[in-house]
């Protein structure tokens, strides 16, 4: 089997993700942005949002805030308001499948991540919840985030990586590491891994069993 890429952004829409949308489009290449409904409010946020829609990529839920991960506290009201009133805001940016990827705190996957009231919202609304095995944080090292992705892809088969399009200069790498990718025949795919994937449509998979502090009893 070759080895495969899911990109992610993260984080916005902001004026950078045209920039991004525009390199994606020249190389017919796929991705989804996880968008903050902070960021979706402010003025052009939208239609950018739509543009990606519209240019064959996928809108998911990265939260309302952005503020606090769901585990910190994991109360329900805040599980309710950060997921649920941001898909309402996402609106017709979603076609069919609900996708939401929850704030990592710079990319940890532990036990702040999530919490019980947080999956219990995230099954009852049958989401997809999309999680990532692949942070080169670009936004801590915009100049060299290619290099440190280059060498964390090439250590397994299929990595979903996290890229933010943020105005922190990084996404001026993004042609580069790209057209790297391609030389070394590593596939952009649109698809996801199980793995990265604890709920598929409100359904635990396998990856759930990497959450052990969810694990126990979801499945039921």
């Amino acid at each position: 089997m070759s080895q495969q890429v899911t990109l992610t952004f993260d984080n916005g829409p902001t004026r950078v993700t045209a920039q991004v949308l525009d390199v994606l489009a020249e190389r017919g290449l796929p991705a989804t942005f996880f968008v903050v409904g902070d960021q979706l409010r402010r003025p052009g946020a939208r239609a950018l949002a739509e543009r990606a829609l519209a240019e064959g990529h996928r809108i998911g839920n990265h939260s309302l805030t952005h503020s606090t991960p769901l585990g910190v506290r994991d109360d329900p009201a805040e599980a309710a308001r950060e997921i649920d009133e941001m898909q309402a805001l996402l609106g017709d940016l979603v076609r069919g499948e609900r996708f939401f990827r929850p704030f990592g705190g710079g990319g940890i996957i532990d036990p702040n991540l999530l919490g019980r009231h947080a999956l219990e919202r995230l099954v009852k609304g049958e989401y997809t919840c999309v999680l990532w095995n692949s942070v080169p944080r670009d936004w801590e090292h915009p100049s060299h985030w290619p290099d440190t992705c280059l060498a964390d892809v090439a250590t397994r088969e299929w990595s979903v990586v996290v890229l933010h399009d943020l105005p922190t200069g990084a996404m001026d790498r993004l042609p580069a590491f790209l057209d790297s990718l391609g030389a070394r025949d590593i596939e952009v795919v649109h698809e996801l891994p199980d793995d990265c994937v604890p709920l598929r449509l409100g359904r635990p998979t396998r990856g759930l069993d990497a959450l052990t502090w969810l694990a126990e009893g979801s499945a039921g």
